[in-house]
């Protein structure tokens, strides 16, 4: 006579066609106890090239800013110019340098940036916010410093779009009596 199959059963050939054999663990020749206090802080991995180059990117109004940071000794290349040959105004060099005085990394690392569309306003800005999603993946801590002088904070305001009938996005004809 043949046993009535129930959930019991059941759930005892599933455990036993499941496990499988037991080995023993190699033990490894050095060994590290898993206190919270001996383990170190874990960090999200930073995606860097082999040359140890880290990338950020910068937008602001139609312009777009690919920032490569890399150890060094303080030199900032725009396009292949100096960034104060680029920039000539001094209100836009400040802006490109906001993000390393306030981590102050100024003279530690070297900035190759690519800028593209939109003028010397859109580009300082994005520029700036490259260098600073950049520094932050080289060091997590200066977050921080950087977002309290809302260096981090993409600026949103784009050129708004024309309208169909009209001269630019809100200016209408002119109103003719006759």
């Amino acid at each position: 006579m043949e046993t009535p199959v129930t959930e019991e059963t059941v759930v005892q050939e599933s455990v036993t066609e499941t496990e499988t054999p037991t080995e023993t663990p190699v033990e490894s020749p050095v060994e590290t106890p898993e206190t919270p206090e001996t383990q170190p802080e874990v960090v999200a991995p930073v995606a860097r090239q082999p040359d140890g180059v880290i990338w950020g990117t910068g937008r602001r109004k139609s312009s777009v800013a690919r920032v490569r940071v890399k150890a060094g000794t303080g030199r900032i290349l725009v396009n292949g110019r100096e960034y104060k040959e680029f920039f000539p105004s001094l209100q836009y060099q400040v802006m490109v340098e906001a993000p390393l005085k306030a981590t102050g990394a100024g003279n530690r690392v070297d900035i190759l940036a690519n800028l593209s569309g939109g003028g010397l306003t859109g580009q300082a800005g994005a520029l700036s916010l490259g260098i600073a999603r950049a520094l932050i993946k080289i060091d997590p801590s200066t977050e921080e410093a950087l977002r309290e002088k809302s260096l981090l904070t993409r600026d949103a305001r784009m050129k708004e779009r024309k309208k169909y009938g009209l001269h630019g996005a809100r200016r209408g004809v002119q109103f003719s009596k006759r």
